[in-house]
C-alpha cells in the first residue's frame, strides 16, 4: 500500500535498552488512542548500544554500569532505581539486578527473521521481557532459540538463522541507515520518513505526532460545486 493508505513507523531500538522498553509501552498507549491505528505498519529497526560486547557479559550489573559511566556503585544503584520506577509507571516490572547482558547482534538478526515471518512485534516484546524481567542471557543462542520459539517461530529455522549468520546484512543496513538519519540514541521513532521522535516521550506527545503526520499525509481536497448559497457561514441563516 502507498503512503496515502498506510502510515509507516520505524522504531530504532536495542533489546537491552531500558528506555526502549519503556518507550515501547508509551508508544503502544499512544497508538491505542490513534483513530487510524489499523492503518499503521510498524517496523522495528536494529541499533546496538554496544556492538563490541561479548556474547555474554560477566560480572555484577551494577559494577558494569558504574564502570561504563565512571560513577560509583551507589550512583549506579540510584540510576537503576530511577529507571525501574519509570518502568513501573508503564506497568513493567524490571529486575535489573538479574540482567545478563551480552551482544545483541544475533537478537537483531532474529528480529529481521521474525519480520519476514510476521512475528516481529511478538518477538520484540518477548526478548525485552526476557531480558529486563526474567534475567535471560540475551546473547546466548539457546536463550534466543527458546524465546523465539515461544512466540511461534519454527525452532529449526531459528537455529539455522543463528548458525548461518542470516540477516546480518539487514542488521548492518539498519545501523547505517540510523547514521544517515542522524540517530545517535534510542529509542527513536520515525514516522513516514518525515517526523522523528527521540526518546521515550509521553504518550500524549507521541499521539500528537501521529495525528499531525496523518493530517499532513492525508490532506483534504476541497470540491466546490455552484455558489455559496448552500452553506451557512454566520448567523444569517439561523432558524
Amino acid at each position: 500500500m502507498g503512503r496515502y493508505l498506510l502510515m509507516n513507523i520505524e522504531i530504532w531500538s536495542d533489546v537491552v535498552c531500558p528506555w526502549c522498553y519503556i518507550g515501547k509501552r508509551r508508544f503502544e498507549t499512544a497508538l491505542a488512542g490513534f483513530e487510524h491505528r489499523d492503518e499503521v505498519d510498524v517496523t522495528w529497526r536494529s541499533f546496538q548500544l554496544d556492538p563490541a560486547s561479548p556474547t555474554t557479559t560477566a560480572g555484577d550489573p551494577l559494577d558494569r554500569l558504574a564502570a561504563k559511566y565512571g560513577i560509583s556503585r551507589a550512583d549506579a544503584e540510584r540510576a537503576q532505581a530511577r529507571v525501574t520506577a519509570n518502568a513501573a509507571t508503564e506497568g513493567l516490572e524490571f529486575h535489573l539486578d538479574r540482567a545478563r547482558s551480552g551482544n545483541t547482534f544475533d537478537a537483531h538478526r532474529l528480529l529481521h527473521h521474525a519480520r519476514s515471518a510476521g512475528k516481529q512485534p511478538e518477538l520484540e516484546e518477548r526478548l525485552m521481557a526476557g531480558y529486563f524481567v526474567e534475567g535471560e542471557a540475551i546473547g546466548e543462542p539457546e536463550a534466543l532459540t527458546r524465546l523465539a520459539t515461544e512466540v511461534g517461530l519454527e525452532e529449526v529455522t531459528v537455529r539455522e538463522v543463528l548458525e548461518t549468520g542470516a540477516f546480518a546484512a539487514e542488521v548492518r543496513e539498519d545501523e547505517q541507515e540510523a547514521r544517515r538519519l542522524g540517530i545517535t540514541g534510542v529509542p527513536f521513532f520515525v514516522i513516514d520518513r518525515t517526523y522523528g521522535i527521540s526518546g521515550a516521550q509521553p504518550p500524549a506527545l507521541m499521539l500528537s505526532a501521529l495525528q499531525q503526520a496523518w493530517s499532513d499525509s492525508h490532506p483534504v481536497t476541497m470540491v466546490t460545486v455552484g455558489g455559496d448559497e448552500a452553506s451557512c457561514i454566520d448567523d444569517s441563516c439561523a432558524v
